[in-house]
C-alpha cells in the first residue's frame, strides 16, 4: 500500500500556480479543496498535470431543508467531476436531523456514488449527520458500504472528551475510513495551537493511534493506496494573539510537520504488519 500526502489548499496564499509549486515542492502528491475555490477548469487541469498532482474534490452541502441538501449534493458532484477527481469529501447533511432524516440522505448519496463510479468519503465534521461516533456507527451499522473522511478532532470538541467510552463506535468508524484529515483536536476545539507543543503530546499521540488503526484497517482491506491531509487551518481555526489577531504558530510549517511525521508512520506501521504476515 502506497502513501499519497493531499494539501488542502485552505490558508495558503498567493497564485494558484504558486500555491500548486510550493505544494508538489513539499513532496505533496494530490490537492484537496472545493472547485469553487480553485479557479477555472481550463486553468486548473493544466497545473494538475505540470505539477504531477492528483486532486480530491470538497463538496459542502447547504440548504434549509433535507431536500434542498440533497440537490445541492447532487449539482455540487456534478460540478466536481468536471475537475477529474480521484475521490471525493463530503461535508453531509446536518446535526439536527432525525435519524430517518439522515437515512433518506445517505441512501441517495450511495445511489450517487455507484452511478459516478467514484468514492465519496462524508466527513466526520461539526454540525453535519456525522458529528459524534455514535451517529457516525449508527449511519455506518445502516449502511455497509458508507465511508468516512476520519477527522476525529471534531468529536473530541463536540464530545468534550477524549472519546474513552466510545471504544467499540470507534472501531467501526476506523474499520470504514478511507480518507483521513489529520488535524489534532483537543476537548475545548478542533484544532492545538501547535502540534509540536510538549503540552499537547498526550492529544498527539491519541490521534496518532487512530491513525495507525486505520493504515492497518486498509491494509487488511486490500487498499493500493493511503490518503492523508494534515489539515490544519487559518484563523480562526489556528489560535491567534489577542488585539494583533497574529496567528501563534505558522500553518504551512505546522501542515509539513503532520505530514512528514505522518509518513514515517506509515512507513513503520506498514513494515510491522508486512514482516509479521510473512
Amino acid at each position: 500500500m502506497d502513501l499519497k500526502l493531499v494539501k488542502s489548499f485552505w490558508g495558503m496564499e498567493g497564485t494558484l500556480p504558486d500555491k500548486m509549486q510550493r505544494i508538489a515542492t513539499a513532496g505533496f502528491a494530490a490537492v484537496e479543496g472545493r472547485p469553487a475555490g480553485i479557479g477555472t477548469l481550463e486553468e486548473f487541469r493544466p497545473l494538475l498535470n505540470e505539477f504531477r498532482l492528483d486532486y480530491i474534490a470538497m463538496v459542502l452541502t447547504e440548504g434549509a431543508t433535507l431536500d434542498e441538501h440533497l440537490a445541492d449534493f447532487r449539482a455540487k458532484v456534478d460540478e466536481a467531476l468536471r475537475y477529474e477527481p480521484i475521490a471525493i469529501t463530503a461535508h453531509s447533511g446536518k446535526d439536527s436531523w432525525t435519524f430517518e432524516q439522515q437515512k433518506i440522505f445517505f441512501a441517495e448519496a450511495l445511489e450517487i456514488e455507484r452511478r459516478i463510479g467514484l468514492p465519496i468519503n462524508h466527513e466526520t465534521h461539526r454540525s453535519r449527520a456525522m458529528f459524534t461516533p455514535w451517529t457516525t456507527a449508527a449511519l455506518l451499522r445502516e449502511f455497509p458500504e458508507l465511508h468516512i473522511n476520519a477527522d476525529f478532532s471534531h468529536w473530541l470538541n463536540v464530545c468534550e472528551s477524549r472519546l474513552e467510552d466510545q471504544a467499540e463506535n470507534l472501531a467501526l468508524c476506523i474499520a470504514r475510513t478511507r480518507h483521513v484529515h489529520g488535524r489534532v483536536g483537543h476537548e475545548q476545539g478542533a484544532q492545538v495551537n501547535d502540534p509540536r507543543a510538549p503540552e499537547w503530546a498526550e492529544h498527539l499521540a491519541l490521534h496518532e493511534s487512530w491513525w495507525d488503526a486505520m493504515i492497518r484497517a486498509r491494509l487488511q482491506a486490500g487498499a493500493t493506496t493511503f490518503t492523508f491531509n494534515p489539515e490544519f487551518g487559518p484563523p480562526n481555526y489556528m489560535p491567534t494573539l489577542p488585539y494583533s489577531q497574529e496567528p501563534v504558530a505558522d500553518l504551512w510549517e505546522v501542515c509539513v510537520w503532520i505530514a512528514q511525521r505522518f509518513a514515517q508512520r506509515f512507513e513503520d506501521v506498514v513494515t510491522f504488519e508486512t514482516r509479521k504476515n510473512l
